[in-house]
């Protein structure tokens, strides 16, 4: 499976989003593999890894984000489960998981519940340890500043916002993925 190409078939009609997503994408799979080369003794898969690293986000083209060329209806709080049904319809259910997970460290029911949230009552935490890895690069990034990597401070002080809870998941994380 190449996920670019998979973005692509996506993405061909909007190549402006389209090399967001790529850049994105890139920079949290390269993190992410040189996590996994840095610990060897987590014993990820590292061709899923990349695989779903790339395609994390393919969800954001379905949502309303001008800002990042994305011209979808849906709330972009919804890109992970958009993603996610868009994986699944392509056999790639383990991709999915990755996807639907990725939001903040992770959405639990209470906090869907509690804020609102247009998304299905569920528990979208990450659970293995190549989904943990992958939300943990992607806090790093942002598809509107593609050009800066996050300090691990600047990401526990957004986390802060949203609850303590991020904020202790995320250090966890750190002593686990931190390279």
């Amino acid at each position: 499976m190449n996920p670019i190409e998979l973005i692509h078939k996506y993405y061909q009609d909007n190549p402006q989003c389209e090399e967001i997503l790529l850049t994105h994408s890139r920079q949290v799979a390269d993190m992410v593999l040189q996590i996994n080369d840095a610990h060897p003794e987590l014993q990820m898969n590292r061709d899923f890894l990349y695989e779903a690293a790339m395609l994390h986000d393919i969800g954001i083209v379905r949502c309303d984000a001008p800002s990042i060329f994305c011209m979808g209806k849906e709330p972009y709080i919804r890109h992970g489960v958009e993603g996610a049904e868009m994986l699944r319809r392509e056999g790639l259910p383990q991709h999915a998981r990755v996807a639907e997970r990725h939001t903040g460290t992770g959405l639990t029911v209470d906090q869907i519940r509690n804020q609102q949230l247009p998304l299905p009552l569920q528990d979208f935490s990450p659970e293995t340890l190549e989904e943990q890895a992958i939300c943990y690069a992607d806090k790093f990034f942002s598809k509107s500043h593609l050009d800066e990597k996050k300090s691990y401070e600047r990401i526990l002080k957004s986390l802060d916002w949203f609850g303590h809870e991020g904020v202790e998941r995320f250090q966890y994380w750190h002593e686990i993925f931190g390279i």
